[in-house]
């Protein structure tokens, strides 16, 4: 019998996955979905995993067999963190947890304006915000921006420029939170921005997404709450 927690899990896993398809598809690369996973033959954008398990109990041969790991920097997130990978040649990059939170208004109100970044000018305005001195901007292509489940979400301060942010995925069942950040404030400012941009865009859809460290103790403080661990596995 699956549980809440099980489901949540699954549900979290299967729209991170859509997410990083959506990411990959916005740089000209197929993945594909099957049974078990998510997965790209093809080696998919900076920061982004080859696979992602859809379910618990994936078949690692199965799973290696359906991802480039010549390319450097090949990773798969496991989902349900039950996956043995070093005999393929991975090692654990971190791990995380699966973190919900059920549908509703933020707790703490933000004084930020936002908006969702719908056009190339404000997608960059926003990529710019979200990489800082990093170089790494151009991970976000306009083409993202034809991806009818994906919603740059931006806050902004009272000069216009974008202080915080995050992106939404939206799912059947939840709709998931990623690439949270707020160069001065950190998560603390981000999140009740971003939370109050969800609940007025997905009144009725419970909140998920994953975190690790002290984001993950942000995220708590702000409702979340963990329901599953997840593991990086990086190539090489």
């Amino acid at each position: 019998m699956t549980t809440p927690k099980q489901f949540l899990v699954q549900a979290a896993a299967r729209n991170n996955a859509e997410w990083c398809a959506a990411m990959s598809r916005s740089h000209g690369l197929a993945g594909e979905f099957g049974d078990e996973a998510w997965t790209s033959q093809v080696r998919t954008p900076l920061h982004y995993p080859a696979a992602v398990t859809l379910v618990s109990g994936a078949d690692p041969a199965v799973l290696v067999a359906r991802i480039d790991t010549t390319a450097p920097g090949a990773s798969v997130k496991d989902s349900f963190a039950d996956l043995e990978l070093t005999e393929a040649g991975f090692q654990v990059l971190f791990e995380a947890q699966w973190i919900h939170r059920p549908a509703g208004a933020p707790a703490t109100a933000s004084g930020l304006a936002w908006d969702v970044a719908d056009n190339p000018r404000t997608l960059r305005a926003w990529a710019l915000a979200w990489a800082g001195r990093d170089g790494t901007a151009g991970l976000f292509r306009p083409e993202l921006l034809d991806d009818p489940a994906t919603f740059v979400l931006a806050g902004y301060s009272a000069d216009g420029g974008v202080v915080a942010g995050a992106m939404a995925t939206r799912s059947d069942q939840v709709v998931g939170i990623s690439n949270v950040f707020s160069p001065d404030g950190g998560p603390d400012t981000a999140w009740p921005v971003v939370l109050g941009a969800v609940h007025w865009l997905f009144p009725t859809l419970p909140v998920v997404g994953y975190e690790h460290g002290e984001d993950l103790a942000v995220a708590v403080r702000h409702g979340f709450e963990p329901v599953g661990p997840l593991r990086i596995w990086l190539h090489g």
